[in-house]
């Protein structure tokens, strides 16, 4: 382990290549070899990493359902306002803000595999004891905890898959490990559909969070055998498959050697506007995320429906996210375009807004506003991601960088949880119209930043030349401001 001004040379790993020709050449299509690669590691990584992913977002997200069963009653002694709730919801986020930079810097210095493992084994643990609280401060407490280790995992799953997969790989992958949010929202009613019609000797919500919880620990111990650590360091992969590995994660970039912490690097992540905008348009989108996956069953049940039937319909609305996501990151892989699909998405989940504004009374299309609200977040959420986790340059700067984006994003995740008080029921004036303009103002924070994209890449075109398609670059000293370094727009 090492803190470094700057990263060694990745010399002895790799062919030395001139870094500065220009030549106008196009990209060389996968050798056998390399996709034979490419599936051992989606088998090993994905999978896994997915079902991880799954938990998280359940062990997150549950506390809307868990209010349907009775949480408020029992712990929040009625909680007649609401306001209780949303602070129970919104705690999660605080802790979750505030560890995600630090935790994602420290998770370099550590085998991947161990980190997020033991992230996943703490808040699966901390999901479980929030079925022994009996009051609002434990509640509070357990949320809090559920925070601190989902932040060593959230931001973190970005910079770990950067270490093996390239820009043209990471938008499917991103969206097949996305989507498991959306997945989590259409499990979690199914779960929740089910707990409602169990007769057990504890209260249904408790129920709720053992069942999410205790598989969450056995996950987190699975990773820990399972998931691979860095392409230099695993002993999944031979020497000819490693070499492999070693070359691809250093197209268009120059990877860091080994758990290393370039601090220049820190320093240009906290003065690159790109990635305050990026926040920007994340706030939009966590906003949006967070009310919805809290208050969707809420929501529903003032369509007039029982608090069971609410639950199962849910369902849909998530299931078309994920397909929708998936489709649209597929398109954004192929033609390396991420900001105009961003802006798109968050477009669309704006019009859901506005038709739960402008349609008090028809439920039919109410309900289909659901379907434009998690298809548009989920979709700008799962394609922001894949966006940064290679417009950066540098590993350190990615290390800092995502969780940076990530925790300003975050704050509308605290926005949303206030959003939707019981006193502003059924029609919920105030939250939908806030979360329909944040949707707008992502809209164009996505069309800013590809637009910048676009216009630097062709200075630099004009400047020093059109780079070889995936040579390595020398990022270790200026990250993504390198004279051959290219954003993906």
């Amino acid at each position: 382990m090492s803190v470094e001004k700057h990263t060694s040379s990745f010399e002895e790993k790799t062919p030395s290549i001139e870094r500065d020709v220009v030549v106008h050449a196009e990209p060389v299509s996968p050798s056998v070899e390399e996709r034979r690669l490419v599936r051992k590691l989606d088998w090993r990584i994905m999978p896994i990493a997915c079902i991880m992913y799954l938990f998280a977002y359940l062990d997150r997200s549950n506390l809307g359902n868990a209010r349907l069963q009775g949480l408020p009653q029992d712990t929040l002694h009625g909680d007649p306002t609401g306001v209780l709730f949303d602070w129970v919801n919104s705690a999660f986020f605080f802790s979750y803000i505030i560890c995600q930079v630090p935790a994602t810097i420290l998770s370099k210095l550590f085998p991947p595999r161990i980190w997020l493992g033991c992230a996943t084994v703490g808040w699966g643990l901390c999901s479980v004891l929030m079925s022994t609280a009996f009051n609002f401060p434990g509640l509070l407490v357990a949320r809090i905890g559920l925070g601190v280790f989902e932040a060593g995992f959230g931001p973190g799953i970005p910079l770990y898959m950067s270490f093996f997969y390239t820009k043209e790989e990471m938008g499917m992958r991103m969206a097949y490990w996305f989507g498991f949010a959306a997945v989590a929202g259409a499990f979690g009613g199914l779960i929740a559909f089910g707990i409602q019609h169990v007769h057990a000797a504890i209260a249904n919500w408790k129920l709720l969070f053992i069942v999410e919880g205790v598989p969450t620990v056995l996950i987190g111990l699975l990773s820990m055998v399972i998931l691979p650590n860095r392409p230099e360091e695993t002993s999944m992969l031979n020497e000819k498959e490693r070499e492999l590995a070693l070359e691809r994660v250093n197209r268009g970039i120059r990877a860091d050697v080994g758990r290393t912490i370039t601090t220049s690097h820190i320093y240009a992540a906290l003065k690159d506007w790109r990635i305050y905008a990026a926040g920007v348009l994340y706030f939009g989108a966590n906003c949006a995320l967070a009310s919805i996956s809290a208050f969707l069953p809420t929501i529903i049940t003032t369509f007039g429906y029982t608090n069971a039937l609410a639950q199962l319909l849910t369902v849909p609305p998530y299931a078309v996210a994920a397909v929708y996501l998936c489709l649209t990151s597929y398109t954004s892989d192929r033609l390396q375009s991420r900001g105009i699909f961003i802006a798109a998405a968050s477009a669309l989940a704006g019009i859901g807004y506005v038709l739960l504004l402008t349609v008090p009374s028809n439920n039919h299309v109410r309900y289909f506003a659901t379907f434009c609200i998690t298809s548009g977040t989920y979709t700008t959420i799962g394609v922001i991601i894949a966006w940064f986790a290679h417009n950066l340059g540098s590993e350190t700067k990615k290390a800092t960088g995502i969780p940076m984006y990530m925790a300003i994003g975050q704050c509308g995740s605290i926005l949303g949880s206030h959003l939707y008080p019981k006193t502003d029921g059924p029609r919920y004036i105030r939250g939908f119209a806030v979360t329909c303009a944040l949707q707008f103002v992502a809209a164009l924070a996505a069309l800013v930043l590809t637009i910048s994209y676009r216009i630097e890449n062709k200075r630099r075109d004009r400047k020093y030349g059109k780079p070889v398609p995936d040579a390595p670059v020398d990022t270790s000293e200026l990250a993504d401001q390198a004279p051959m370094f290219r954003y993906t727009p």
